[in-house]
């Protein structure tokens, strides 16, 4: 089995009026195609580690690589192009722009990395959007949406350069239940019929339990 991410004793501090050590001694491993839930109470560290593991925030202590690769090595232009290429991001709140269709809003990531033609990332938003059942509102703006639609809108998207990983950091916090079980099940199927690996943080303990395997976070490790 492929290893995607892998985290070695990454310690992570916080320098306000003292020093916060936040994040302590935290490894973990990720397989390809494993759906994984990250639990633990507010505060425990869990979206630190999660911007630590998506290469956004680089001020910690440990080793992280992605894909084998080393990323400390990395200057910031090389960490964006990892970041576009190999993670896909789905937030609590979706980020669409209301100026662009909902079709465009999928695209976007794609036509950022340049990687493939407008024409052939047209087809594959598409492709998404119908994966997701949401293809006849391809025309639409989000603002025309369901919270529960423009949170799949949010999946297709960052799924559109066929990232590595896909990270959510409570993806299903703003939906109501109907809504995060429709999301849930969207996670499973990416995981299991289409071999996406997934790195979710969530509050929700029946979305954790559903996943393939949960790590739980308390003050800043892993238990």
């Amino acid at each position: 089995m492929k290893n995607v991410l892998e985290a070695s004793r990454i310690n992570k501090y916080f320098h306000n009026a003292e020093s916060q050590h936040v994040l302590k001694d935290v490894s973990l491993k990720i397989d390809q195609s494993e759906f994984v839930s990250i639990v633990g109470k507010s505060g425990c560290g869990k979206s630190t580690l999660l911007y630590i593991l998506s290469t956004m925030d680089t001020d910690y202590e440990g080793d992280l690589f992605i894909d084998s690769q080393p990323m400390r090595t990395k200057n910031e232009s090389q960490l964006a192009r990892v970041r576009n290429e190999n993670i896909g991001f789905v937030f609590q709140f979706h980020y669409l722009l209301n100026e662009f269709t909902v079709l465009r809003n999928v695209m976007i990531p794609g036509l950022k990395l340049g990687k493939y033609p407008e024409k052939e990332l047209q087809e594959r938003a598409m492709e998404k959007l119908n994966i997701f059942g949401i293809a006849n509102q391809a025309n639409k703006n989000p603002n025309q949406l369901s919270g529960g639609e423009k949170q799949r809108v949010a999946i297709a998207r960052a799924l559109i350069n066929d990232p590595l990983i896909i990270m959510g950091d409570e993806p299903t916090g703003n939906l109501d239940k109907k809504n995060s079980g429709i999301v849930f099940d969207l996670f499973k199927q990416l995981a299991h019929e289409y071999h996406q690996t997934l790195l979710i943080v969530t509050h929700d303990p029946e979305f954790a339990a559903g996943s393939d395997r949960v790590i739980e976070m308390d003050d800043g490790r892993i238990v």
